[in-house]
């Protein structure tokens, strides 16, 4: 079955050239030789150099130590040894590859995939069910080719000599897992103008979040710095860009982590403190007003910056409800979504922050807020946690 643009991850307009992309040295692995054939032969039409396809990960890593891909599209389910297994052996070999796992929309192997993400890999890409899907999806071949495009350039800064680099702008992510997952290099800073500060006499009524690309394991440690105590003041509610199935085992995760019972959002579900909601892949969540507060609203409307669900339209609503009464966070993803909707809750008084450009997969969401002066602060990942919790209580960081 092939994904539509509905249920498939956000995307950006399809890229036919990408500048640099000869540089780009790309390994693809999986166990369907029409799967690799069809990548093999995207890969060479978007200007990217393919050194090499294997049908199972003991050959992939063979490819690794001759070839050095910077991008390595590994699937998860191949004989002899799978994509789980090889990871952590490729990312010891080379701790800058990036690694972007393919799956198909499975409970399983969405669950694999998150799991992956923890343990280094950049990201993860839906495959549709059958090789005819493979064949005819222009939606997976546009996804694949921007996730190479987007770390392969990460990767090629990195083997630059760093007499060609400029200072950099923030320190290195100190965890060895962020070290995988934003493999930030040495770059000059991207100026923005910080909105200042305006702390509403209202308190906190939802902490809304935004996010994408390496947004699974941002979202994940930011709530677990927060801590469930604070979380347990008022109500979550995250738009993270995935596809259906992801978001369901995406919300059991962070059930697990932080200790708070997250779901999907559902239809006409009263919104509640100490709940998170994740908004449904393949719908948009926004929120409306119920006899006793607000509650969730799913629709099917045409897709918001290329993305459903989209951020944009959860922030716009929340803005309409809650007013002042809002922390929003912007955290690393592709593209600009939450950017309107992020000037939509300034304009009602609610403070909005920005993760870094150092400690993000891809300064695309939080980089479009903070040059568009909507961020009253841009900080690191672990230090969102602490401003969050600071500014949901009321006391100082």
């Amino acid at each position: 079955m092939a994904l539509s643009p509905a249920v498939a991850p956000p995307r950006s307009p399809p890229t036919q050239s990408t500048s640099g992309a000869a540089a780009i040295r790309v390994l693809v692995a999986d166990d369907s030789a029409v799967v690799r054939g069809l990548v093999a032969r995207w890969i060479g039409e978007a200007g990217f150099r393919l050194v090499g396809t294997a049908s199972n990960g003991r050959i992939a890593i063979e490819m690794m130590a001759k070839h050095d891909p910077d991008v390595v599209l590994l699937d998860i389910e191949m004989p002899e040894l799978d994509g789980t297994t090889a990871l952590p052996r490729m990312l010891a070999m080379s701790p800058s590859v990036q690694v972007v796992m393919m799956s198909t929309l499975t409970t399983r192997n969405a669950d694999i995939s998150l799991k992956c993400l923890a343990l280094g890999a950049v990201d993860y890409i839906a495959k549709p069910e059958s090789s005819r899907g493979v064949t005819t999806s222009d939606v997976f071949r546009a996804e694949l080719i921007e996730r190479v495009r987007v770390f392969g350039a990460a990767r090629a800064r990195i083997r630059r000599p760093a007499s060609a680099l400029a200072p950099a702008a923030h320190p290195a992510p100190a965890s060895p897992v962020a070290a995988h997952a934003a493999p930030a290099a040495p770059r000059a800073p991207t100026p923005f103008t910080l909105r200042p500060k305006v702390r509403s006499r209202t308190a906190p009524r939802a902490l809304l979040i935004g996010s994408s690309t390496g947004g699974p394991r941002a979202v994940g440690e930011m709530l677990e710095g927060i801590g469930a105590a604070t979380l347990r003041r008022l109500p979550v509610l995250i738009v993270q860009h995935m596809p259906p199935i992801f978001t369901a085992v995406f919300a059991e995760h962070l059930t697990t982590r932080t200790g708070i019972q997250a779901a999907e959002g559902k239809p006409d579900e009263r919104v509640e403190p100490g709940r998170i909601y994740v908004a449904p892949g393949g719908r948009h969540m926004g929120l409306v007003a119920g006899p006793n507060g607000p509650i969730i609203k799913l629709t099917d409307g045409p897709p918001v910056n290329f993305c459903r669900p989209a951020v944009d339209v959860l922030f716009k609503d929340a803005a309409v409800l809650f007013g002042a009464a809002t922390v929003t966070v912007i955290l690393t993803g592709m593209g600009s979504d939450g950017t309107n909707g992020a000037r939509a809750l300034t304009d009602a008084g609610g403070p909005v922050l920005a993760q870094d450009e150092a400690t993000s997969t891809v300064w695309g969401m939080p980089g479009s807020v903070a040059r568009a002066g909507l961020a009253e602060a841009v900080l690191p990942l672990p230090d969102l946690a602490t401003a969050l919790r600071a500014m949901i209580t009321g006391q100082p960081a």
